[in-house]
């Protein structure tokens, strides 16, 4: 039985293989890797990730991170390439083989045909003198010197690589396309990143009815009366179908702090005139900046379609996406 020290020394050893294998590939990047993205860029086609067992699962990630980040990509399973699959590669196509000995007879058994379709074949592997780098026209080198595995059996140091070859592989992909943030959520839409890129201000915005608008010369009574059934926090003074000046209810309790006189006040006395504002075609998330990346935070904004006043924003929408 081992002791709970042992158990921790295990684990440690397998962090620290990993680690010490993924800093000494970092090392050895070379013009190859360059080769790489710069021909998955200019590909007309889509990259098909091929692989068996482990390896076939870092296959399927790599190829699902490709995908969600701007490179159309595909994962053929290498045996089931042999019954058919092999139908979803053309020769605009590059096909990236993932194989750490390189001798994986499935792999083997379907790189001569892939040749034949004419596709581009990169392989990713352990051995750059095995069978596959042999006949790839690029090789990525994924060696390490050992696995991690207690046996040093079972592939653990050597998937990593593969796995942390294929994000680096992304991510240069996502530089060279100049891939933002919007263009991540529109592959996201349906998670909270999604919903928070995605969203505009013209989403959440309220409007026509639900607006609670008076004249310059209505009295605190009606400004009050407004402020209490619209339920907005946020009266908008209107002239001549032009925003004039906003009345929030801070604006309301400072004017209260002269109570002997709040009745006889008209909207045009304790409105803001230079209000901060927001186009609809914003994005919730810089609307939300506006709001709170300032001295004194605000909880209101009014929404503009160019010099047209059409609505207002609230914290209090904009924190759902947030």
């Amino acid at each position: 039985m081992l002791s709970d020290k042992e158990i921790i020394e295990i684990a440690q050893n397998i962090y620290k293989t990993e680690i010490d294998a993924l800093i000494n590939r970092r090392e050895k990047i070379s013009e190859n890797f360059i080769k790489a993205a710069r021909k998955i860029l200019e590909c007309k086609g889509k990259v098909v990730l091929t692989g068996i067992g482990k390896t076939g699962i870092i296959a399927r990630k790599i190829s699902a991170t490709l995908a969600s980040t701007g490179t159309t990509s595909a994962y053929m399973n290498s045996t089931e390439g042999l019954h058919g699959d092999l139908g979803l590669i053309n020769k605009e196509d590059i096909v990236i083989a993932i194989s750490n000995s390189g001798e994986s007879g499935e792999i083997s058994a379907i790189i001569p045909a892939i040749k034949n379709i004419g596709a581009y074949i990169i392989a990713m592997t352990g051995n750059i003198n095995s069978s596959l780098a042999k006949v790839s026209d690029l090789v990525l080198d994924t060696h390490v010197d050992e696995e991690g595995c207690p046996l040093n059996l079972a592939p653990m140091a050597s998937t990593t690589s593969a796995l942390v070859m294929g994000d680096a592989l992304a991510g240069c992909l996502m530089k060279l396309r100049d891939f933002s943030p919007q263009n991540f959520a529109m592959y996201h839409p349906g998670g909270s990143l999604g919903r928070k890129l995605l969203t505009r201000v013209k989403n959440l915005m309220k409007s026509g009815e639900s607006l609670a608008i008076c004249a310059k010369e209505s009295g605190m009574d009606e400004v009050v009366i407004l402020m209490n059934d619209k339920k907005l926090g946020i009266v908008c003074v209107m002239e001549s179908q032009s925003l004039v000046g906003i009345i929030t209810e801070g604006d309301i309790r400072r004017a209260l702090k002269h109570k002997e006189n709040f009745f006889s006040l008209k909207a045009k006395d304790i409105m803001t005139v230079n209000y901060t504002k927001i186009d609809k075609e914003a994005m919730a998330t810089d609307a939300l900046s506006l709001m709170e990346d300032r001295p004194s935070q605000i909880n209101v904004l009014p929404v503009f379609d160019m010099e047209n006043f059409i609505g207002i924003i609230r914290i209090h929408d904009l924190v759902k996406v947030k």
